[in-house]
């Protein structure tokens, strides 16, 4: 690695503590919610994936079995997600929210939209456009080095 490359993990790094400061990705609760970050993930893709069961989750998630299964035990005392046998394999417990847990997502998403409005509604269109130009540009110059084999969506 060279200085430039050093320089660029550096700007890399530090526009990474800017977004997670100005969304509040690193606060114990995400939008003023009793969820952390992982929590909400989890349930929006539980949400979005067909047949989704805990093993999809970890996979694609990469978070720790035990550490998972404590968020869908939560989940399912909350009244969030229950658990029905697969009809394909009996061993499978498949995922899904309950309307509670569907409710739940409805009001975090809209908050989130509201958190993302509220950075933007100053901005003129021009730099609206150059800011999405920008993520496009970020993803996919970033995207090769990822393995993205396991997105579904």
């Amino acid at each position: 690695m060279g200085t430039d490359d050093n320089f660029v993990i550096s700007e890399i790094r530090n526009f990474n503590r800017f977004y997670t400061n100005i969304l509040g990705l690193l606060n114990q609760s995400l939008l003023d919610s009793p969820y952390s970050l992982t929590e909400v993930r989890i349930l929006l893709e539980i949400d979005k994936t067909i047949e989704c069961t805990a093993n999809a989750l970890i996979e694609k998630l990469n978070v720790d079995r035990g550490y998972m299964s404590r968020i869908l035990n939560r989940f399912e005392a909350d009244e969030l997600i229950i658990r029905k046998s697969s009809s394909y394999d009996g061993r499978a417990l498949l995922l899904y929210l309950t309307p509670r847990g569907k409710k739940v997502l409805s009001i975090l998403e809209e908050k989130s939209v509201n958190q993302i409005e509220g950075l933007i509604c100053n901005l003129t269109d021009d730099a609206k456009g150059h800011l999405i130009e920008s993520m496009h540009f970020i993803i996919e110059t970033l995207s090769p080095g990822l393995d993205t084999t396991k997105e579904k969506s």
